[in-house]
């Protein structure tokens, strides 16, 4: 990538890859990632002339220390504060974004159209996915709604608010044309969620066989490579 420059959005840092362009792809990354994570990404889109400008989840990467937790309302927050920022600097904006990045977009870019997204490993459904973790560690509802939080076995805290709000904002409309790269063993997002989801909103699908939600072996890294430049 020959060129990059770290800016800041109301805050938010981030990095615009790639020369001039009126062609965007907003890069959204997933939990436990950080913006510098977009820079292959970027040395992909550069090849069919398009700018990738990516940025810093709360609590991710130069945002550890803050005092602003990775919430659903707060991600959506900053996703639009971002999306505010490019909206009118660029002819064409399209999507990338991976597992919770690409929950946060569902629900805070329902009324936008993008030309076109691309999701790798979505989380679908957030309703169903923190269910699943209640089970997992054997929580019941009763129990998050008493506590507040709770510890689960392998983790991950979950919160009675961060649950109500995502039950109570389920996401009803997505326009934009849809690529999506899942595992065939993801375990965050239910085969039936997918199929749900890819059938109501056009999607098309790439299933990795044994694939799983983190992409991250030598293999999971190739098909995905594979995958984006047959996409892009």
């Amino acid at each position: 990538m020959d060129k990059k420059e770290k800016i800041q959005i109301n805050n938010i840092p981030a990095i615009i890859y790639g020369s001039d362009s009126d062609k965007l792809y907003l890069y959204v990354h997933g939990k436990h990632s950080r913006k510098e994570e977009a820079e292959h990404f970027a040395s992909i889109a550069e090849k069919s002339g398009c700018q990738v400008i990516s940025f810093d989840l709360p609590e991710h990467g130069e945002r550890g220390a803050e005092e602003y937790s990775c919430t659903v309302q707060n991600g959506m927050y900053d996703l639009n504060e971002v999306y505010s920022f490019v909206k009118d600097k660029y002819n064409s904006i399209s999507l990338y974004a991976c597992s919770l990045g690409a929950y946060f977009s569902l629900l805070i870019y329902q009324n936008i159209t993008f030309d076109r997204c691309l999701f790798l490993s979505p989380i679908l459904d957030m309703e169903r996915l923190i269910q699943n973790m209640m089970k997992w560690s054997n929580i019941t509802e009763k129990e998050l709604k008493e506590k507040g939080e709770c510890e689960t076995s392998f983790g991950e805290t979950l919160s009675w608010d961060y649950y109500e709000y995502v039950r109570n904002n389920p996401i009803k409309r997505w326009n934009s044309p849809t690529f999506i790269l899942y595992g065939e063993n993801d375990n965050m997002t239910d085969r039936s969620v997918l199929d749900s989801f890819a059938s109501r909103n056009n999607c098309i699908v790439d299933i990795m066989p044994d694939g799983e939600h983190y992409f991250h072996t030598k293999e999971h890294l190739d098909y995905l490579n594979n995958w984006l430049e047959k996409t892009l």
